[in-house]
């Protein structure tokens, strides 16, 4: 979802790439939420963290407490900035309700993308 909106409001400014820890593939819920806010993510892959390490990062946004913990170190000036948000993916009840945490997750990844270039700025 980070990735997703990075790409669709802040593009001009950040450059946008997303891993995980333990990739298990982009969920069909997260781009159904996302595409009810007018953001395409049906392209997007799930990559492993690994696949990233080489590449030089101004940043490193982790936005789960497990990736803070288990993330790599990448070399370098590259900065870890983190922001802890629900894993909508461990959601459990009905459809609508593990809908309802999906669109909330997305709502609050996109209120911190919309603030994040003053986040990474503030955090130099």
């Amino acid at each position: 979802m980070a990735e997703g909106w990075a790409r669709h409001l802040k593009s001009d400014v950040i450059e946008a790439y997303s891993a995980g820890i333990r990739p298990i593939g982009v969920s069909s819920r997260t781009i159904k939420v996302m595409a009810e806010a007018g953001v395409d993510t049906s392209g997007h892959t799930s990559k492993g963290v690994d696949e990233l390490v080489g590449i030089n990062f101004d940043y490193v946004v982790t936005v789960c407490d497990n990736a803070r913990q288990q993330c790599p170190v990448f070399g370098g000036q590259t900065k870890h900035v983190h922001k802890s948000f629900d894993d909508p993916y461990f959601a459990t009840g009905s459809e609508e309700e593990i809908m309802a945490v999906f669109r909330r997750v997305r709502d609050q990844i996109k209120a911190f993308v919309e603030k994040l270039p003053e986040i990474l700025t503030n955090s130099k």
